[in-house]
């Protein structure tokens, strides 16, 4: 029975171990793409590019939030739970701030467009 036990933890330590490199991978691979989707925008003198970046790497950032918890799993030691915790809240604190950006970012497009169409509306 206790080898059961072993072959189980071998396995989920296994899977764990894929599903953290992966979602690692995924995460940087967007938070890539938004860079450089940023930079085109930004070249382009697009206005919405500090609102795309910022939902990119929003989330990137939540792929890469996944794998610290998912981490979590695997930990054996105290002072691995520590650091695991302390990756965990300073991504969440990054996430939390890219998100109240992003909801200001929306303000402002709303309110510029809220302006542009009483613009274009003109007495009547």
């Amino acid at each position: 029975m206790e080898r059961l036990g072993e072959v189980l933890a071998g396995f989920l330590d296994g899977v764990v171990g894929v599903a953290i490199h992966g979602f690692e991978l995924i995460g940087v691979f967007i938070i890539l793409c938004a860079g450089v989707k940023g930079l085109v925008q930004y070249v382009r003198r697009d206005p919405s590019v500090r609102l795309q970046l910022a939902q990119g790497m929003a989330l990137g950032l939540e792929f890469k939030l996944g794998s610290e918890i998912l981490r979590t799993v695997v930990v054996r030691e105290l002072s691995e739970v520590a650091l695991v915790a302390a990756i965990i809240a300073v991504r969440a604190a990054l996430t939390f701030l890219i998100h109240w950006e992003i909801k200001i970012e929306e303000g402002t497009k709303e309110e510029k467009q809220k302006e542009r169409g009483a613009e274009n509306a003109g007495p009547l």
